[in-house]
């Protein structure tokens, strides 16, 4: 049975060069999973068609609905940066907790996806965000790219503008 977390804490380790996400699971527990950049670069996209078809432009002609597309989904990312809340950060309880991700299932459904983050040792756990949770979450990601100066190719603009308006990308606590 994958263990399903209710809330994380993402943050760049500039000691790992790697992603942490401290996650609190539903019964309470806490694990600690460590992503790289190169899985982000793997992952990113898929999480961007994702919500590029949630919130698809009404033009048939490609350069104009590229332009919708890119003014839409910008709307729609600083409206969730907007809305997110401050809440204390997870705290892993044991460095038992703790391992690198591998691979990550991406389950799309109709209003949310699932991303089953999996261990070599067949560790999982996983997470079901709608589309606001996972525009909250891709810009925490895209700051910590920042924050640990990695390339930034993969992400589209709507999201670098979007992670330009929030400012210092190292002086928050991420959830």
């Amino acid at each position: 049975m994958t263990a399903m977390f209710e809330r994380c804490t993402t943050e760049y380790i500039e000691a790992q060069d790697r992603l942490r996400l401290s996650a609190q699971l539903a019964n309470g527990d806490t694990v600690v999973l460590w992503l790289t950049q190169r899985l982000l670069n793997r992952l990113v996209p898929h999480l961007i068609a994702w919500l590029e078809r949630q919130t698809a432009g009404v033009s048939t002609i490609p350069s104009v609905r590229a332009t919708q597309t890119e003014a839409i989904q910008g709307f729609a990312q600083q409206a969730a940066g907007a809305q997110m809340k401050g809440e204390l950060p997870v705290q892993a309880q044991s460095a038992l907790t703790s391992w690198l991700v591998d691979v990550v299932d991406v389950a799309p459904g109709e209003d949310a996806v699932v991303l089953t983050f999996k261990s070599e040792q067949t560790r999982q756990a996983a997470v079901k965000l709608p589309a606001q949770q996972l525009r909250q979450w891709l810009g925490i990601v895209y700051r910590q790219y920042q924050r640990g100066e990695w390339p930034t190719a993969v992400w589209p603009e709507w999201v670098k503008e979007s992670g330009q308006l929030r400012g210092d990308p190292g002086g928050l606590v991420m959830h």
